[in-house]
């Protein structure tokens, strides 16, 4: 295991420790973080291995919260309920993945930006299964009180990072990782020398869909109550390029850095400028990126290049 990676799970072991050092806020600025974090590195797989720039987050994460609200509606255990989001985002996902995967740059990335839309119609149209428009109800757990229900969903979604996490490192270090590395560096060379590029892509996709969508159920199973415009909200495919951009493209542990300090910076701004909050948050990123262009990764590398150039 390298030092990145070391660290990357030294980091979200921190994160567990959230709730000891405070009450319902942490448990819901924790679970969130976890949440960014879980889409950052979810979309990396796709974005910053491959470098196909997805903008399909908000439609797996929309259609995991529906596919498990709807589970739980019918008396599906919450566990067999995202564990089958989770089947059917993979599946979903890889099998649209072999079609929108053959286009590339802004071609692709409008293909993928079209299927949120593609969801959240189907969604609203589909009023007898998800209620449409008004939104769908989902059961509580039985006997749980507010904080321990809190509790319980931190952990559920800490552990989902952590198993995203350990997939990531996985890939990374795998073949797949590496045909991905080709393919984002020439991909016509890539299938010269026979890679299966359609099959590596999609199954990235795939991979980056199903974490997405599992995140997507557990908040589901949260907030008891989705709607289209919740759920298929366009900055959700939005804030993990951002986040990813912030910390590092490629990196890991720079994403779930840059997920991090991107919920930093919108708890701040969101608290003090609650008028201008858009605009104030905007301008920060647009400050972080320009200064750093490779993402908060790049200071740890930047440091030791001055220093061995000081020698």
């Amino acid at each position: 295991m390298t030092r990145v990676n070391l660290a990357l799970l030294i980091l979200i072991a921190c994160v567990a420790s959230l709730p000891l050092f405070g009450g319902a806020y942490a448990l819901r600025v924790g679970t969130i973080a976890c949440m960014y974090a879980i889409f950052a590195l979810s979309w990396n797989i796709v974005g910053g291995f491959a470098g196909y720039p997805s903008f399909a987050t908000a439609a797996f994460f929309g259609f995991g919260a529906y596919a498990t609200g709807i589970l739980l509606n019918k008396g599906v255990p919450l566990s067999v309920a995202v564990i089958g989001s989770l089947v059917m985002c993979f599946l979903l996902a890889t099998a649209l993945g072999t079609v929108l995967l053959r286009l590339r740059g802004h071609y692709f990335a409008i293909a993928s930006l079209s299927l949120v839309e593609v969801f959240r119609e189907l969604v609203n149209n589909a009023t007898d299964l998800t209620g449409g428009g008004m939104g769908l109800n989902i059961p509580l757990a039985s006997g749980s009180g507010i904080l321990a229900d809190a509790t319980f969903f931190f952990y559920a979604m800490w552990g989902l990072l952590l198993i995203t996490a350990v997939v990531v490192m996985i890939v990374s270090a795998s073949k797949l990782g590496f045909g991905l590395n080709c393919i984002r560096q020439n991909e016509t060379a890539s299938n010269m020398v026979g890679l299966n590029s359609t099959l590596y892509k999609s199954v990235a996709f795939g991979l980056s869909a199903c974490f997405v969508g599992t995140a997507g159920g557990i908040y589901a199973a949260w907030v008891h109550y989705i709607d289209p415009s919740d759920v298929f909200d366009i900055l959700y495919s939005v804030k993990p390029i951002v986040m990813a951009l912030m910390g590092g493209l490629g990196s890991p542990l720079g994403v779930v850095c840059g997920a991090f300090v991107y919920l930093g910076l919108e708890e701040v701004v969101w608290r003090n400028y609650i008028q201008i909050h858009s605009g104030v948050l905007g301008v920060l990123i647009i400050m972080l990126l320009l200064f750093l262009p490779h993402g908060l990764i790049s200071l740890r590398s930047g440091m030791f290049w001055r220093k061995a150039k000081h020698v």
